[in-house]
């Protein structure tokens, strides 16, 4: 029992509904297999961990002896510096206020406020650009584009590269899913090429930038200058393939989700249909009934800690599933049951800490205007396959295509 509860969280066919596996997962708050990284699935644990200095999110520190099968590739094998979402402090303190400042308070509190026009015009675009009700592909035509369509906004990609920035989206966001019937190696170079050529492109993006500043975010980036001093070319590279890469895949897979969770909840989403401001609480819940991450792998101590009895040795690899913490009855009430009307949803779904996600205010945003708009303008909107068929990834959980059918769209 023990050894097989790893294998199925790392097995897809746990995908469509993992959280019977983790109420059993539960029940050992530290569960550990011979070999295999050290698991904690308890709320409170989790997000102690979250806020402990002694837990390292730099790879480096892993113990070379450390197995992790989810652990991401070399820094020599992506071609860029780790992002500073793989950085411990004072470096990881650093490049996220640097990055902060042209992004959030208190440098720029109105840059994600300010793109609500814009997120509507992208949202409403997409909608109008449905061709057959009958049939919709959610994930292909809508949950995708919209949030790479952001980004690009965000980072001031001029709108005849945005289908170039699409394109390189999917490649790389489709190699961060295991696929055992592709050819590892075809696979690793279509992914490899595909950052390259992104970081060719950004490199030369960001050099204009520099020459000729505009208001988006990579100008403000590539010319900042404060105490931190300036970022380098590299730097910023990483940084805008962090802000691609994961402020994209989380919000297809919470869009996503949502959506899924709406129609299996029609009461709710005739609720959102009446009510566009109920679009806030959905959110919240659904970041703690369905969260688009569900376990964060690849921490590790930096000395020997103590969690529920159970000694994690310094250098080990250290998992925090997210998802089952958030479905803890030692936390919420009722934890199984979706319930926009919680009075309390102090949810990990974002994560928390020094690590909590960066693009948070714009996520839950690009959500609320999603669901609202699909909610008003889709007519009886229903599921033609459910479950539908998931992402092979166990990091960041989402159906890969979502079949939906509506009567018509609404003007």
């Amino acid at each position: 029992m023990t050894q097989s509860l790893l294998h199925q969280i790392l097995d897809h066919a746990n995908r469509a509904n993992p959280y019977p596996l983790y109420e059993e997962l539960r029940k050992t708050p530290v569960h550990h297999e011979a070999d295999g990284p050290y698991v904690v699935s308890t709320y409170y644990e989790i997000r102690s961990l979250l806020h402990d200095p002694r837990i390292s999110s730099d790879a480096r520190n892993l113990a070379s002896t450390a197995h992790d099968p989810l652990a991401e590739p070399a820094p020599e094998e992506s071609a860029l510096p780790p992002g500073f979402l793989r950085l411990d402090p004072p470096e990881h303190d650093r490049m996220r206020r640097m990055t902060n400042r042209p992004f959030g308070p208190p440098h720029s509190p109105h840059r994600v406020d300010g793109m609500r026009g814009e997120l509507h015009g992208i949202v409403s675009g997409l909608i109008d650009g449905i061709a057959d009700p009958g049939r919709i592909d959610l994930v292909e035509q809508f949950s995708y584009p919209f949030p790479v369509t952001v980004i690009c906004r965000l980072l001031g990609v001029p709108r005849e590269d945005e289908a170039r920035f699409h394109t390189w989206a999917d490649t790389l966001a489709a190699s961060l899913d295991p696929d055992p019937d592709a050819d590892p190696t075809e696979r690793g170079k279509g992914a490899h090429d595909a950052r390259m050529q992104l970081g060719m492109y950004l490199a030369g993006l960001i050099e204009e930038r520099r020459k000729n500043p505009g208001e988006d975010m990579l100008s403000q980036l590539a010319t900042a200058k404060g105490g931190d001093g300036p970022m380098t070319t590299m730097e910023l590279l990483s940084t805008a393939a962090l802000l691609l890469i994961a402020g994209h895949e989380t919000t297809v897979n919470l869009i996503t989700n949502g959506m899924l969770t709406l129609l299996r909840h029609p009461d709710v989403l005739q609720r959102l249909r009446d009510d566009p401001r109920l679009a806030v609480p959905i959110v919240e819940e659904l970041l703690r009934f369905e969260p688009p991450v569900q376990l964060v792998p690849q921490r590790t101590p930096l000395a020997d800690i103590e969690v529920r009895g159970v000694t994690i040795p310094k250098g080990a690899s250290l998992w925090l599933v997210l998802a089952a913490g958030n479905r803890d009855p030692q936390r919420f009430e009722d934890p199984d049951r979706f319930d926009p009307d919680r009075p309390d949803i102090q949810h990990l779904g974002l994560g928390s800490g020094i690590h909590s996600c960066f693009g948070a205010p714009l996520a839950r945003l690009e959500t609320q205007f999603a669901l609202s708009e699909l909610a008003r303008r889709l007519e009886n909107p229903r599921l033609l396959e459910d479950p539908p068929p998931y992402r092979e990834n166990a990091v960041l959980r989402g159906p890969r295509h979502l079949h939906i059918a509506c009567d018509g769209i609404r003007p």
